[in-house]
């Protein structure tokens, strides 16, 4: 192979690669596989780390806790040995006052002396005094005790006469903190004990000094520090420091005196702003307090190693995660990405820059939207077929209507038509968008309850809406009123959907498709003779020649008595009493069953009261619209017309009654002003008290005011609880109740949202310009 070709080839396949990752999708994958493992692998890393610090340092403060104790244990050991020493000298009858002061036997009891101070590793001087005596005596001899306390050694904050009379009052041992003390020129830190003997004794007559050097206490202290910095501190019975040693900064002495009242155990304290890890360990012996105080942080330190380890551990893991994430990335692509290649052969509009999935989805919904656009076509001109022809025997149509779910599909099937027609006054544009609503709502619809499929398509000249209801051919209940079930459900679902209730003309019911022909004439028959209809606005051709053929019916009129009630309630401007009385008269010339010629007389003489009324009320303006009003072709169209003309004269009586009193609503508006602060305040209770009805009480004063009767009552309270909160120092609460609002809460919440400040800061806001 040549170097040309072999270059082309590998350029070749890194193009492939790279094509293959410039995919989000497959970022995607590979994104949601590493963080699959990395997420998990990141919290169980981050928890095994912090154990083992939380481990290390526990074991590092447990190793000093068993430290501590050592130290405890080793001076409690030597103090054990002072106070043997202090009782050996007591009861030694060479070191007795007789024996100290015989000539002859004075050199023995020095020599005793210096055995004893031999006998402890830890002491620097040994000392012996007598009371009232001028004289002190150690290993080395005799001397003044001003000269052993002020030469030899001496302090700078313990004068050799305050010495002398220690020595000569305590009665219980008494041991100085660590202090500088000058040694022959030599400054040196030592702790002085003084114990009187014999011990325990109310009268002691004598005292035993023991120097020890503080570098003897501290240096058995050092263990527990070891490589750390930080501090260790010996506390007597009394809180008091007795000696410490600090690797490192010292802590100040507040600090020291918090450590001093420690309960023994670990703590972990802020010391000097910095976390510290405390150790307390209390002697039984003598009460003394051991504690050792080192900062956390310097546990972390001792880990280095651990998080060296960890550390590449962790790379190492995500490296070959991400390899393994890759790969697994890599192959759950390659189906999808075959299906994208299969698409696009199919397709030429593939976009790069979007999600394979998307475009997936993207080219399975234009599929399914190019079927679902061409099956409508398809089952309106199988509709339009079968109800202008029947079924025609042609196997390719019969497959065609069986694909468009015309056919009941759960056995045997009963089949009916139904006409669904609009008023012939409506405005086109109205009656067209009811149309088009009525078209798509029941373009194909579903009955479960009745088992009922309704398929609809719009016809002819007249713009009318066919239905084809399908239902099963055997059930326990007639066909009939299965039928008329069906219709009361259409009629419920338009009810909720549209303002005008249209026609409906139902034919007859057949068992097969091939008829349903049949069943669209008598539909429409019965739309052209709805008026006779008995059902509302439904009227169904199998009970049409019954009503044809009733034309000898008695005589029949309107009730004198509906017909006073009626002209009242006009004369009142009680539109609400005034259509319930032409509702019921409507239903009553329903029930009456008159032939079609009486039924337009009685039709008319209704029409003539309500006008006769209106012209006595001086209402005209009715009368520019009448031939609107005189204009039907049934009952349902003669009642909601003359409902209209009940509504115009109700409310041109109303206007006529407002002129009449113009000063209602200032009077109203005064009272409203009077009362706002009356949490029973309300638009009903206004409307009781000037006896007008509620709705006109509203739309006036919004017509007046400017602003609805709620809107102007909340203003009126924001005004006076401004007031208030300005040059007031009431309470909010009892303001708020001042001015008749009983939820605080919601109150506050719309006052902040009006003004933008709570009414607190309002209150300073305000309250302060107002002082300046």
């Amino acid at each position: 192979m040549s170097k040309s070709s072999l270059k082309s080839s590998v350029v070749s396949s890194f193009r492939m690669s790279w094509n293959s990752f410039k995919s989000k999708l497959l970022l995607k994958y590979a994104l949601s596989y590493i963080l699959m493992f990395l997420i998990p692998l990141t919290g169980v890393t981050i928890f095994i780390y912090e154990n083992a610090i939380n481990d290390l340092r526990r074991e590092i403060e447990q190793t000093n806790v068993n430290q501590l104790i050592q130290v405890k244990l080793s001076i409690d050991e030597r103090m054990s040995e002072l106070q043997q020493i202090t009782s050996r000298i007591a009861y030694d009858k060479q070191l007795s006052s007789y024996m100290v002061h015989h000539p002859y036997y004075e050199m023995e009891a020095i020599d005793t002396l210096g055995n004893y101070k031999v006998n402890s590793s830890i002491l620097e001087d040994l000392f012996l005094y007598f009371h009232n005596d001028e004289n002190i005596y150690s290993y080395r001899g005799l001397t003044n005790v001003h000269v052993a306390f002020g030469d030899w050694y001496h302090y700078s904050n313990w004068t050799s006469d305050q010495i002398y009379s220690d020595l000569n009052k305590i009665k219980q041992p008494m041991i100085r903190p660590a202090e500088n003390v000058t040694v022959n020129s030599r400054n040196d830190s030592m702790l002085t004990m003084l114990f009187p003997i014999k011990p325990n004794d109310l009268y002691p007559t004598a005292t035993v000094v023991y120097m020890v050097s503080e570098e003897k206490l501290t240096g058995v202290m050092d263990m527990i520090l070891n490589n750390f910095s930080g501090s260790s501190y010996i506390f007597n019975q009394n809180g008091q420091l007795l000696t410490s040693n600090n690797h490192g900064n010292a802590l100040p002495e507040q600090a020291v005196g918090s450590l001093a009242s420690l309960e023994p155990g670990i703590h972990n304290m802020k010391l000097d702003g910095v976390e510290h890890s405390v150790v307390s360990v209390r002697s039984k012996e003598n009460n003394w307090n051991y504690v050792t105080a080192i900062p956390s942080h310097q546990f972390f330190s001792k880990v280095v190693h651990i998080q060296t380890l960890f550390l590449l551990v962790f790379c190492i893991t995500v490296l070959f995660g991400i390899i393994v994430a890759v790969i697994l990335a890599k192959r759950q692509y390659h189906p999808i990405r075959d299906l994208i290649e299969f698409t696009k052969m199919k397709s030429s509009n593939y976009d790069m820059t979007r999600n394979e999935w998307d475009w997936i989805k993207q080219t399975l919904h234009d599929y399914s939207a190019r079927i679902d656009t061409q099956e409508p076509f398809v089952r309106n001109q199988c509709l339009l077929m079968l109800f202008k022809h029947g079924k025609p025997d042609d196997p390719e149509i019969e497959r065609m209507v069986a694909s468009a779910g015309l056919e009941y599909p759960h056995g045997q099937g009963l089949y009916v038509s139904l006409i669904l027609a609009w008023d012939d006054n409506l405005e086109g544009g109205e009656s067209s968008n009811i149309r088009q609503h009525l078209q798509e709502m029941f373009n194909e619809l579903e009955f479960p309850s009745l088992q009922a499929r309704v398929y609809g398509v719009e016809f002819s000249a007249k713009d009318q809406l066919a239905l084809l209801v399908s239902v099963p051919a055997e059930a326990q209940e007639p066909a009939q009123k299965r039928i008329e079930d069906v219709v009361e459900a259409i009629k419920i679902m338009m009810n909720n959907s549209i303002q005008i209730m249209p026609y409906i003309g139902v034919g007859m019911p057949y068992p097969d498709l091939a008829s349903i022909n049949q069943s669209f004439i008598e539909a429409a028959t019965a739309i052209d003779n709805r008026i006779l209809g008995s059902n509302g606005r439904v009227t169904y051709f199998e009970q049409l020649q019954d009503m044809i053929a009733s034309t000898s019916s008695e005589a029949y009129w309107l009730p004198k008595k509906s017909m006073l009630k009626l002209e009242q309630s006009l004369k009142q401007g009680n539109e609400t009493v005034a259509n319930q009385v032409i509702i019921d008269l409507i239903a009553e010339i329903k029930e009456a069953a008159v032939p079609a010629a009486l039924l337009r007389c009685i039709c008319f003489d209704l029409l003539n009261s309500l006008l006769k009324t209106a012209h006595e009320l001086g209402v005209s303006e009715v009368f520019a619209g009448i031939h609107n009003f005189s204009v039907f072709e049934t009952l349902e169209e003669l009642e909601d017309r003359l409902t209209s003309l009940a509504v115009s004269i109700c409310q041109q009586v109303e206007r006529n009654t407002e002129t009449e009193q113009p000063s209602l609503i200032e009077d109203i508006v005064a009272y409203v002003d009077q009362k706002f602060a009356d949490y029973t305040l309300s638009l009903e209770h206004v409307a009781l008290k000037y006896s007008i009805s509620i709705s006109y009480l509203s739309r006036t004063f919004k017509e007046k005011i400017g602003h609805n009767f709620t809107q102007y009552i909340w203003q009126r309270r924001m005004e006076e609880v401004i007031r208030l909160l300005v040059h007031t120092t009431a309470p909010l609460k009892d303001i708020i109740e001042q001015v008749g609002y009983l939820d605080a809460p919601n109150f506050i919440r719309k006052f902040k949202k009006e003004t933008g400040y709570t009414p607190g800061q309002y209150r300073k806001l305000y309250a302060k310009k107002e002082q300046e």
